[in-house]
């Protein structure tokens, strides 16, 4: 639909649910109406307490989501020792399996009625405690081995759907806790502030907590190889239970963060605007965002800048150990990686308010490129390694808030041009988070399967030498060409900042026309 056209669908609506009350009827309540409309601005306006608890909400996913990305490859193959196509069949079907429950729970909870605490705020508290224990059974070695590939693909399913069940409507949430979008951006600016902290906190939980008690064998192990088979025994063991503490500990985190949330944001139901239509069928609302052209050209141009940044993130410990050398340092480098982006997050709130969004998904994106590079092209050197690793920090935080920051814009972009379909927030955001997971899997599938190409031989400290040629290509030219194409496809994208401003106002006056409708008939 053309611009002109959205706002004359618009323009009709504000005339049709305007056109009962009379003039004498608004002068008699004008008075009382400002009172109320000032009164609402004020509740509806954030505080710093309810932004950092909506926040907090974001950060079981990214703890369990870094922990889960960094470590479960390792342990399916060292800890619970599962021959490696077995264990590539568990993070494939997992994968899957995650991105086909998003739609799909998303349709579920557009559907979903309103309770006493919400719409989406139930399927949050209700998902916390199966989350909790099927996350903390996926790093159980049970004590049997006939079963056990079906043991760890249950439960990684079904941590995957509890998860989904949290982080879906958690996502669609930011359109409810205000009608302010500066409210929203703000939120989730500190919203992905925490999440990129819940990155830096799982990969240092189970970062911390594993290292210490694993580690590749040393020459004096293999002097005596009745020491080396005991000491082997042992570490396992310790391993396991390194494992077990670690799942425990985010767990419990996992909990407070829900909890947190359910008390400090209060979700907001929509305004007074109610439809006779019949609430859409799945196939009627896949095609209804569908044919949004604003959200398609966000959803592709992500889907590659997202793949990108999954394959670096998904071998640079990898490449880190084995292309650069640094076995002992690659924890503290993927933590100054984290800590970087979540210091630069708010400069990066700061840049797209004063330039716009598209500048700074430009800017962003396209600053990691040149240290992608570097990396590769000089010597391995550890200082290099942090330099780089501090600049790949900046990317990594405006790859984590700017898709976020933009997906309210484009629900608010279709509300001016389809203001009589409701309740289809939870689908933009659902299918956003199916095509993120997507690319996660095709990124993981394709690591997996070019390492098995290049030889990489598991539970061996030192890899052959096109392993790391092929981690190379992983790091560098594979991701500059993702960024390229999916930066590409942005610069398509038709919501600018003169468009985004006029459909806050449209809104804004579609609020204000609904709550004058409703005082005047409360009032006669």
């Amino acid at each position: 639909m053309a611009r002109g056209e959205g706002a004359e669908q618009y323009s009709a609506t504000l005339l049709v649910a305007t056109a009962k009350p009379t003039k004498a009827e608004i002068k008699a309540v004008k008075s009382s109406e400002q009172k109320s409309v000032t009164q609402e601005q004020r509740r509806s306006g954030l505080s710093v307490w309810n932004k950092l608890c909506y926040a907090f909400g974001g950060a079981p996913y990214q703890i369990t989501g870094s922990a889960l990305g960094f470590f479960l490859q390792i342990y399916l193959l060292d800890v619970a020792q599962l021959d490696p196509f077995y264990a590539s069949i568990i993070l494939f079907v997992g994968r899957a399996w995650d991105a086909i429950t998003d739609p799909t729970v998303g349709f579920l909870v557009s559907r979903s009625r309103w309770t006493g605490i919400g719409r989406m705020m139930p399927w949050i508290l209700c998902s916390t405690p199966f989350a909790v224990l099927t996350y903390f059974l996926i790093w159980y070695v049970p004590p049997f081995e006939e079963g056990k590939v079906i043991w760890y693909l249950v439960f990684y399913c079904l941590f995957q759907s509890m998860q989904t069940c949290f982080h879906v409507p958690y996502s669609a949430l930011t359109m409810f806790i205000s009608s302010d979008q500066k409210e929203r951006d703000s939120a989730t600016a500190y919203r992905m502030m925490v999440e990129v902290l819940g990155t830096v906190l799982g990969t240092a939980i189970q970062g911390q907590i594993v290292g210490g008690v694993s580690s590749c064998p040393t020459e004096s192990d293999g002097s005596n190889s009745t020491n080396a088979t005991m000491s082997a025994i042992v570490s396992l063991e310790d391993t396991k239970q390194a494992y077990l503490l670690a799942s425990g500990v985010i767990c419990i985190i996992y909990v407070i963060c829900a909890g947190i949330l359910f008390l400090g944001v209060k979700e907001k139901k929509e305004s007074g605007r109610k439809s006779s239509a019949p609430p859409l069928t799945f196939r009627q609302g896949l095609w209804v965002i569908a044919s949004h052209r604003p959200y398609v050209i966000l959803v592709i141009g992500f889907l590659f800048t997202s793949l990108a940044f999954m394959l670096l993130e998904g071998n640079f410990a990898l490449f880190i150990t084995h292309a650069l050398g640094h076995r002992k340092d690659f924890q503290n480098i993927l933590l100054v990686i984290m800590l970087s982006g979540t210091l630069t997050i708010p400069w990066w709130q700061w840049f797209l308010t004063r330039f716009g969004k598209k500048m700074a998904t430009y800017c962003g994106i396209l600053w990691a490129v040149p240290f992608m590079i570097l990396i590769v092209s000089v010597p391995s050197h550890l200082i290099i390694s942090y330099l780089v690793s501090v600049a790949a920090g900046v990317s990594v935080a405006a790859s984590f808030l700017l898709p976020w920051s933009m997906l309210p814009d484009v629900v608010d972009d279709f509300k001016v041009q389809n203001p009589d379909v409701h309740g289809h927030e939870a689908l933009f955001y659902s299918f956003y988070v199916f095509f993120i997971k997507f690319a996660s899997g095709l990124s993981l599938g394709i690591s997996t399967l070019s390492l098995k190409f290049a030889g990489y031989v598991t539970g061996q400290c030192s890899q052959p030498e096109t392993v790391s040629l092929t981690l190379k290509i992983l790091v560098s030219p594979v991701p500059i060409v993702l960024i390229v194409i999916g930066l590409l496809v942005i610069k398509t994208y038709p919501i600018d900042e003169e468009r985004r401003q006029g459909n806050r106002k449209l809104l804004q006056d579609l609020l204000d026309s609904e709550s004058e409708t409703s005082q005047l008939g409360t009032s006669v």
